[in-house]
């Protein structure tokens, strides 16, 4: 009773901290302030304020998050007191129930520009030390953070469970949405990429997330109450994971849960143990704004920069369209065309190797060798690409044949190829090496990696991790390990993530890669799904799109792969007629002409796609105070759309054009927002691309 009479009280004094915070409103770069007599930290940034608390029976506890901007709060929960540490091994659960003593606190700038602050608490039983590390960066609503735990007892210990988003909040009574999004899956399915929209059960029941490689969801989730105010929360691991969000009504919380499955992790004595980082960010509107606000974080602190904003997202040309069966005469043919027509990327996709796993170019098809082929490319101003299954390898090439045993426990059978454990030793100083050895032999600018699942199961005893670890394993120091290792040898080769697909759609990936592929392939209906449900978490240039031969080349197809990351052709370019290869040389100049701006807007969903009905994306780029939207008309009888755009000044006046049909309007922004303009569609899948433009 004492207890949460005291967490009451602390509840009191977070919303009065909070109210003064938003009340004055500070602006300056982000900074942490330590009350040593309080045992408070508070994190703050001008637009986000976290605090924390070490309460005197020495239970590390979060007491609020403030909008700043916006005026919302959340405060901690009376009934449900939450903590940024849970970490349970065989023997001790750490969590907010746990009592620590302060060792040691400090804080350091970060790159870029933010803070960082550390907690140093000891077990008050002796069994650990745990770190916490807070982050907050200058003009992000958003807390990254991380918990790392020092075993200190004279016996390893195995971390069996963590939670990535163990936070708590008072529900103030709202009723909550929540929103998640699909990823790919290799199953024949609509609902790859589908926006998941759900009402929280206020009587506790969960929405659960499953993310990670090979899983069904993107590892995102965002909630919101009645009055627009609202959370979102990533996690940065690849492996599967299980996310809930939860509202306990009669107890007035509200509850996010993130743990990854089959985790025994062994940690020696005097030996460390590191959460994989995550984030929770804070934003006031709709699930636009919540993706915006994610994807301007993510790509101001976890992603790898782009190659080169003026050019990236690159048109490339991808050689699927002859699957398996290549050569070099064939490959040089379309180098050529696809240089006079303005593809920047080259891309040899699988069949370039004498067999998956052995990595030597096939000298039937390459007589010349594979470096020729890549130094030809270079001559023609282009890059050259790489089709690389890392975590595979056939039965019978020489790596499986010297080392059967390097197989994981289960294979997914990869176009005939067994599966590789990238967490055993052995395994991963091979694949290591050999990246680097065919990135220098064949001259690559950029690495097409596939493959079927990248984090394996495996519960060999024969290998260096422990059996029952292997989604942890395979991932943090399997597939993380060897792409971090052969980046770090070779930084200026850029990587593609494909996964078969999109199905590994996570906050660790983008660390890693420039782009994603999200369909696989499938069209230009399922391409613009995919684009459409990826935008909510992830920036467009992540949204990658492969255009295959049977979409065939009109304005249809062409727009349908406008909006997004690198458009990828899969024609058969000697194939094309003159029209042909005028019509999409045409449609090259007008992608590079608006990708820097839609890659660097807000991305606003106005209608989802449909095969009966007209679908409408928009980006704003609130630099250039402009926007351009796709409006792609399916199987639908409207031979007209109104289009309300989003995100403009309402007092500016704006030009809108067409690429397709010659109408130009001069509008005030409050107008077009409210009342619109038509655009025309005058047949079944038709199409037309919206330029709205300040006027000068």
């Amino acid at each position: 009773m004492e207890r949460v009479r005291r967490n009451r009280v602390l509840g009191f004094l977070a919303l009065v901290l909070v109210a003064q915070a938003l009340a004055t409103k500070p602006c300056f770069g982000a900074q942490s302030i330590f009350d040593p007599n309080q045992k408070t930290w508070t994190l703050d940034n001008g637009w986000l304020q976290a605090v924390f608390h070490l309460t005197p029976e020495g239970y590390f506890l979060v007491q609020s998050l403030a909008d700043l901007q916006n005026g919302d709060a959340w405060v901690a929960a009376p009934d449900r007191p939450a903590s940024p540490i849970f970490v349970q091994t065989n023997g001790d659960l750490y969590n907010a129930q746990r009592s620590f003593q302060l060792m040691d606190q400090y804080s350091r700038k970060t790159n870029p520009n933010g803070v960082q602050q550390y907690i140093v608490l000891q077990d008050l039983n002796g069994t650990a030390q745990i770190t916490v590390v807070l982050e907050l960066y200058d003009g992000q609503p958003v807390l990254r953070y991380h918990v790392e735990l020092r075993n200190q007892r004279v016996f390893a210990v195995y971390v069996t469970g963590i939670n990535m988003t163990p936070w708590a909040f008072a529900d103030g009574g709202q009723a909550y949405t929540t929103l998640s999004v699909n990823q790919w899956s290799v199953e024949s399915t609509p609902a790859d990429f589908e926006p998941l929209e759900s009402v929280l059960d206020p009587n506790g029941a969960e929405v659960e997330v499953y993310s990670g490689a090979g899983a069904r969801q993107c590892g995102w989730v965002a909630l919101r109450d009645a009055g627009a105010r609202g959370l979102f929360a990533g996690w940065e691991f690849d492996g599967r994971a299980r996310t809930t969000v939860q509202q306990a009504g009669p107890r007035g919380y509200i509850e996010l849960s993130s743990s990854i499955p089959d985790l025994n992790h062994p940690v020696p004595p005097s030996s460390d143990f590191q959460t994989p980082y995550a984030f929770l960010g804070l934003f006031h509107g709709d699930w636009d704004e919540a993706g915006y606000r994610t994807q301007r974080f993510m790509e101001a602190v976890l992603a790898k920069p782009a190659p080169d904003a003026k050019t990236f997202p690159y048109i490339s040309w991808d050689s699927w369209a002859y699957e398996e069966q290549l050569d070099e005469q064939t490959l040089r043919l379309n180098a050529a065309m696809a240089a006079s027509m303005g593809v920047e990327l080259f891309v040899v996709d699988l069949g370039w190797a004498r067999a998956i796993g052995d990595w030597h170019s096939d000298r039937t098809k390459f007589p010349h060798g594979l470096s020729a082929l890549s130094d030809y490319v270079h001559s023609l101003g282009m890059k050259f690409g790489l089709h690389f299954a890392l975590a595979e390898a056939d039965p019978a090439s020489p790596v499986l044949q010297a080392n059967p045993d390097w197989t994981s426990s289960e294979s997914d059978g990869y176009f005939g190829a067994s599966s590789l454990c990238l967490s055993n030793q052995p395994t991963r100083d091979w694949l290591i090496q050999e990246a680097i050895r065919i990135i220098d032999e064949y001259h690559v600018d950029w690495i097409l990696q596939d493959g079927q699942n990248m984090v394996k199961r495996c519960t060999k005893t024969t290998h260096t991790h422990d059996p029952n670890d292997s989604n942890y394993a395979n991932a943090v120091d399997g597939l993380n390990a060897v792409v971090a290792a052969i980046q770090a040898a070779r930084p200026n080769v850029y990587w593609e993530n494909c996964e078969n697909g999109g199905s590994m759609m996570t906050f660790n990936m983008v660390k890693y890669y420039v782009t994603s592929i999200t369909n696989d392939a499938s069209g230009a209906l399922d391409s613009r799904h995919a684009v459409y449900g990826a935008t909510y978490p992830f920036p467009p240039r992540f949204a990658e799109r492969y255009m295959p031969v049977s979409d065939g080349l009109d304005p249809y197809a062409a727009h349908s792969y406008m909006f997004g990351g690198p458009w990828v052709l899969m024609n058969r370019l000697p194939d094309l007629t003159p029209g042909q290869v005028g019509f999409l040389a045409n449609e090259i100049q007008r992608y590079k002409t608006q990708r820097a701006g839609v890659a660097a807007g807000k991305v606003y969903h106005i209608l989802p796609p449909s095969a009966t009905s007209t679908d409408a994306i928009e980006s704003y780029n609130p630099i250039a105070d402009s926007a351009v939207a796709v409006v792609t008309r399916a199987g639908t009888e409207a031979a007209t759309f109104v289009l309300r755009p989003q995100g403009l000044d309402p007092s500016q006046r704006y030009v809108v054009w067409f690429e397709g049909d010659p109408s130009v309007y001069l509008q005030p922004g409050a107008q077009l927002m409210n009342d619109g303009v038509r655009v025309p569609l005058p047949a079944p899948f038709s199409s037309e691309i919206v330029h709205i433009d300040r006027q000068q």
